[in-house]
């Protein structure tokens, strides 16, 4: 099988960074070669302790501090700057995205020679979300599939394999900011193969959940800037 680069983008995730790299080692270990790339959004906890700590012990670890506005897709963009394998997996470090599928998701990106592979919610249950973001989750993946050609049940995931060759043809038109980055790729070039492979999602254990009006009026403005 191919190399893969995990692009993890964090914030304030200190009680969750070692089992997501446990997780992702035990999963993938032997099995596939891989880097894990960390991109921390100046967290104030204590994050930056244990991602050199994991750095000292793990040579297939990196992490990267930003330290400008904190910013969900400009993390994932960097992160993927500093790769050196071309297939990218794109994941949350809240442990959600449970790295137990992480083999199968790989096997199934291969087997099918996509360009892009989106981990999805069964929008039929709630799945660990508020009834609150649940309800805001459908209207808004409705509005979007029905606006946009329909890619992929769930545009608004944030796990996702994509080869950095799609992404690259993808930059120069890439909104760039928020925190929506499959949405504003997959509207910024034209991918041939896109498929779902659906999960199930893990129930937010530690820290709390980063959408809030702020975030919702990004992706408002993310998808104006798609219809402009």
């Amino acid at each position: 099988m191919k190399k893969y680069s995990i692009i993890v983008p964090i914030l304030n995730e200190g009680d969750n960074i070692l089992n997501l790299v446990k997780g992702i080692s035990r999963s993938l270990h032997k099995k596939i070669k891989h880097e894990i790339i960390m991109i921390d959004d100046n967290s104030n906890d204590s994050s930056e302790i244990i991602l050199n700590k994991i750095a000292n012990k793990k040579k297939n670890f990196n992490f990267l501090i930003r330290k400008e506005k904190k910013d969900l897709s400009k993390s994932v963009i960097l992160g993927i700057e500093k790769t050196k394998f071309e297939n990218l997996i794109i994941m949350d470090g809240d442990l959600q995205h449970d790295p137990k599928y992480l083999l199968a998701l790989i096997k199934n990106f291969e087997r099918k020679k996509l360009d892009v592979l989106v981990a999805t919610r069964n929008f039929n249950k709630r799945q660990g979300l508020s009834i609150l973001r649940f309800i805001m989750s459908k209207l808004l993946i409705f509005f979007i599939n029905f606006i946009f050609k329909k890619q992929t049940s769930d545009p608004m995931s944030g796990f996702f394999l994509i080869k950095k060759k799609v992404f690259n043809k993808s930059k120069k038109k890439l909104y760039g900011k928020g925190y929506k980055i499959l949405f504003d790729i997959i509207t910024s070039c034209k991918i041939k193969k896109i498929s779902d492979y659906q999960i199930k999602f893990k129930i937010r254990k530690k820290n709390k959940s980063k959408m809030n009006f702020f975030v919702l009026m990004n992706l408002i403005s993310l998808i104006i800037s798609k219809l402009i």
